[in-house]
């Protein structure tokens, strides 16, 4: 597996699929005001991502599903539940959302994958600590593909 580190727009990248750190999914996605990462994607993607997410019900604590990309240029969006109920993250979710994200992009065959701080930000994870153990993660992982995690950065206009 190639992992690379970038700074930039994780919307941007050049990649078959994105993770959108999500949430438990227990709430239904338009009672929530998407940020983030998720905000991004809503605002890019369009809602039919969110319609698909909706229909699928809970998703297990550092799970992932896999929708369409709405307006969005990837095959796919692997949707993780990176935080918890009470909206943060842990050692558990993120590396149990990194390797779910991954194994499903392993086995729909996609060559690369590009993911944010999964549980930084809204998740309340310190960015620093979230890529230790995203990149630890990694490798304890078989994947054939690229993985690209991307730390956000605005774009200076």
């Amino acid at each position: 597996m190639k992992v690379s580190l970038v700074e930039g727009d994780l919307l941007d990248q050049e990649v078959d699929a994105i993770v959108n750190a999500w949430n438990r999914n227990i709430i239904p996605w338009w009672l929530l005001i998407p940020q983030g990462v998720s905000g991004a994607i809503k605002k890019r993607a369009g809602l039919q991502p969110f319609r698909e997410l909706g229909r699928m019900g809970a998703i297990p604590l550092g799970g992932a599903v896999e929708t369409t990309a709405g307006q969005l240029p990837f095959k796919s969006i692997i949707h993780v539940a990176g935080i918890n109920m009470l909206w943060r993250s842990s050692e558990y979710s993120i590396r149990n959302s990194v390797r779910n994200a991954v194994s499903m992009v392993s086995d729909r065959n996609y060559l690369s994958i590009a993911m944010p701080l999964i549980g930084a930000g809204s998740g309340g994870g310190k960015a620093d600590k979230v890529l230790e153990l995203i990149q630890d993660e990694l490798t304890k992982l078989t994947y054939d593909g690229e993985v690209v995690i991307v730390r956000y950065r605005k774009k200076n206009r």
